[in-house]
C-alpha cells in the first residue's frame, strides 16, 4: 500500500519534497498550506516597490502539480500534531499520515517590541509586500498635498532595519526610487531632503558574506545616498518617531522591519525539541528528535549533525532545498529497506543585489568574489531561473527588461481590497 505523506508549507523546502517524492507511486502526497500559492521570498521586495507584479513571483499549487495522481492538496493552517493516532488537525479538518513533514519556515521576529509590530511595515510575505507598496504609494500622494517640507518628511524619510541582504536590497531599490522615479513622477517632492537610513546592530552589512562584499556594499549604497548607521538598534517606533537604543531618533512613518525571524511552535510537537529561534532539533536524516515519522526541514529545523555546521545551518534556500530533495530520496529507501543518507550542505555561495548594475557575489569553491555588472548579472540569472516556473521567469524578465531599458514600469498601482470575505460567507445563499 502507498505510504501517506503529508507535508506542512509549500516553500523551497516542501516543495523540492514533493516534487520528487510524487515520481514515486509508492506514495501519497498531500500538500498542506494556508495560502494556494507557492511565492519566492527572494523578490518581495521587488513587489513591495513595484518592480514586479505578485504574478511574476507566485505559481497555484493546484495548478503545479495537476495531472499528479499521487498529489491532493489542502489549504489550511496547521493547529496541533497527535503523534499518537498520526494524526494532525488543521483550522479545515483533520488527516492522517504515515510521515508527517514539517516544512513550515518561518515568521517575522519583533524581538518582543511590540509597538514596532504594531507600526512597523515586515517583509516576509506576499500580504507584507502588498501592503507596503500601498502604503508607501498612499503616503507619497499624501505628502504631495502637504506644503510645509517639515511636516512633509516623516512621509518621505525610509528607515529600514536590518542590515543582512534584505534590508541591503530595499535600501538600494528605495535610493534608485527616489533618486530617478519619484522625481519624473512626482515633480511636488523635488527638493524635500527625504533621506533613506539603513539601522544595522552589527558592524558590518552583510554579515556572513566576505570583507570584500561588505565593503563594496557599504560604498555603493553611500554612494546612492543611503545613510547606513552601524551598531546601532531601533528599540521602539510609535508611528511617527523611530527610536534608537543609543537615545537618537528618527522622524519617520516608514519604518520596513528587516531583520530577524523565529519558527512557528505547534501544539504536539514538544517544547524540548525547539532550540533557539524555536527551530526544530533533527537528526542527520530530518527526523525529529524522540520522533519515528516526523520530519522537518528547511528554516523550520536545526541539525547539529553535519561536521562543516555545528552550531546549525545557515537559514538558506538552498539548505532548504537540499534537505527537501534528500529527505524525497530518504524516504524511497527506507520503504525499499536501503540504509539512508545524511544531509551535508554543499554551500553553493551567496549573493546580494545593491541596485542597477551593482551586486556582489561569493563563490566558496574556487574562492572567488564579484562584485559590480558581473556579480549583477548573475544575481539575475540565478533569481530567473530559481522561479518555480517558465511563466513567472518568462513575466518577471519582460518587467526587469522594461524598467532596465526604459527606466520606467508601470506596476506602482494603489489596490485596496473592499472587504475581506470569509469562508463562511461563501457558504451562504
Amino acid at each position: 500500500m502507498s505510504k501517506r505523506v503529508v507535508v506542512i508549507g509549500g516553500g523551497f523546502a516542501g516543495i523540492n519534497l514533493v516534487k520528487y517524492l510524487i515520481k514515486s507511486s509508492d506514495f501519497e502526497v498531500t500538500l498542506v498550506d494556508k495560502n494556494n500559492y507557492n511565492f519566492f521570498p527572494p523578490l518581495l521586495y521587488q513587489v513591495s516597490t513595484g518592480f514586479l507584479d505578485p504574478s511574476s513571483i507566485t505559481f497555484p499549487f493546484r495548478n503545479l502539480f495537476r495531472g499528479k495522481q499521487n498529489f491532493r492538496f489542502r489549504m489550511g493552517e496547521l493547529l496541533e500534531v497527535k503523534p499518537e493516532l498520526k494524526q494532525i488537525v488543521l483550522d479545515t479538518g483533520k488527516l492522517s499520515y504515515d510521515y508527517l513533514v514539517m516544512a513550515t519556515g518561518t515568521q517575522t521576529n519583533f524581538f518582543g517590541l511590540d509597538q514596532c509590530q504594531r507600526y512597523a511595515i515586515p517583509m516576509k510575505t506576499l500580504e507584507d509586500a502588498l501592503e507596503m507598496r500601498n502604503l508607501l504609494l498612499q503616503r507619497l500622494e499624501q505628502a504631495t498635498r502637504i506644503n510645509d517640507k517639515s511636516e512633509r518628511l516623516p512621509y518621505l524619510n525610509m528607515v529600514i532595519a536590518g542590515g543582512g541582504p534584505t534590508g541591503v536590497e530595499i535600501s538600494g531599490i528605495f535610493a534608485e526610487l527616489r533618486n530617478n522615479t519619484i522625481r519624473k513622477e512626482f515633480p511636488e517632492l523635488i527638493g524635500s531632503g527625504s533621506k533613506i537610513y539603513l539601522v544595522n546592530g552589527g558592524g558590518e552589512l552583510l554579515s556572513p558574506m566576505s570583507k570584500k562584499s561588505q565593503e563594496y556594499t557599504y560604498k555603493k549604497l553611500q554612494d546612492m545616498g543611503v545613510e547606513i548607521l552601524l551598531n546601532t538598534r531601533v528599540v521602539d517606533f510609535d508611528g511617527e518617531k523611530v527610536m534608537m537604543k543609543d537615545g537618537s531618533h528618527i522622524y519617520s512613518k516608514n519604518l520596513i522591519w528587516a531583520t530577524g525571524v523565529t519558527g512557528y511552535k505547534f501544539q504536539g510537537i514538544p517544547d524540548e525539541v525547539y532550540k533557539r529561534g524555536n527551530r526544530i532539533m533533527v537528526d542527520a536524516y530530518n527526523r525529529i528528535t524522540g520522533q519515528e515519522a516526523i520530519y522537518a526541514i528547511g528554516d523550520s529545523s536545526i541539525c547539529y549533525a553535519d561536521p562543516s555546521f555545528p552550531e546549525g545551518h545557515p537559514q538558506l534556500a538552498q539548505v532548504a532545498m537540499q534537505q527537501g530533495v534528500l529527505l524525497a530520496k530518504n524516504l524511497k529507501r527506507q520503504n525499499s529497506n536501503k540504509l539512508q543518507i545524511p544531509f551535508i550542505y554543499k554551500d553553493r555561495g551567496s549573493m546580494a543585489i545593491i541596485g542597477s548594475n551593482k551586486a556582489v557575489a561569493d563563490v566558496p569553491s574556487p574562492r572567488l568574489h564579484l562584485n559590480g555588472f558581473i556579480a549583477w548579472g548573475a544575481w539575475l540569472f540565478v533569481h530567473l531561473f530559481a522561479l518555480i516556473d517558465y511563466r513567472n521567469r518568462v513575466r518577471t524578465f519582460y518587467n526587469w527588461s522594461t524598467e532596465y531599458l526604459t527606466k520606467n514600469q508601470d506596476l506602482r498601482l494603489i489596490i485596496r481590497p473592499k472587504k475581506s470575505i470569509s469562508s463562511t460567507d461563501d457558504s451562504k445563499g
